[in-house]
């Protein structure tokens, strides 16, 4: 049995495939590769495949960490060449390795949020006041978590946040909680600072970037 890493590029229409369709796309594309999955034992064997921060609906992934083991000793290269073979539009496996970190080790998620308004000074007001709250401190929002809804700082889940804006648009960068214990969807943040200001953009695109370890390394 071999531990492997697959990074991925989710993008254009791809953004819209719910994670239960994307388990499902993923499942379909190693076996149409001819790529051999290692079953779990039991009762019910299952092929192990596991996405380590599935991402929301709607928002596009440039390296998007998804682990597998294999039953047999096929290259990185050889795996990377079989999968985009068989692979939907939208979805490119960019690196094949071993992994490194441990799942666990996810503490945050770098993202770019490209905003476009109606008119500019519509931007520029969202970008200023933005900046303002966030330096702040304090930006409260409903959250769902498994004990139900509660109100929450968002502040405290961001560990970086920059606005610019140009013209009619306005670009984010941030970087926000990620994990299975905290986690700060970017739509959520993006959507309290709408309502913070009635803001009403035309369109909002959401990328994370690369996930980080809780010291802001590149998680591997």
């Amino acid at each position: 049995m071999k531990s492997v890493r697959l990074w991925f590029k989710k993008d254009g229409l791809a953004v819209y495939i719910s994670h239960l369709d994307m388990n499902r796309c993923m499942t379909r594309a190693v076996r149409r590769a001819n790529i051999p999955l290692w079953y779990t034992e039991g009762f019910n064997p299952h092929p192990y495949m596991t996405f380590l921060m599935p991402l929301p609906l709607g928002q596009s992934g440039m390296r998007e960490p998804l682990d597998i083991r294999i039953e047999e000793d096929l290259s990185f290269k050889e795996i990377k060449n079989r999968l985009n073979a068989v692979m939907p539009e939208g979805i490119e496996i960019i690196d094949v390795a071993k992994p490194i970190c441990k799942p666990n080790e996810i503490a945050a998620g770098e993202y770019e949020i490209d905003v476009e308004f109606s008119s500019e000074g519509e931007a520029e007001g969202f970008t200023a006041g933005a900046a303002s709250v966030i330096e702040g401190g304090i930006l409260n929002a409903e959250k769902r978590s498994k004990r139900g809804i509660k109100t929450v700082n968002l502040c405290e889940l961001i560990r970086s946040f920059e606005i610019k804006q140009d013209g009619i648009y306005v670009r984010v960068r941030t970087i926000l909680a990620a994990g299975n214990s905290v986690n700060l969807n970017a739509e959520l943040l993006m959507s309290a600072l709408y309502n913070e200001f009635s803001a009403e953009p035309e369109k909002t695109e959401i990328v994370r970037t690369k996930l980080l370890r809780e010291d802001l390394s590149i998680f591997e």
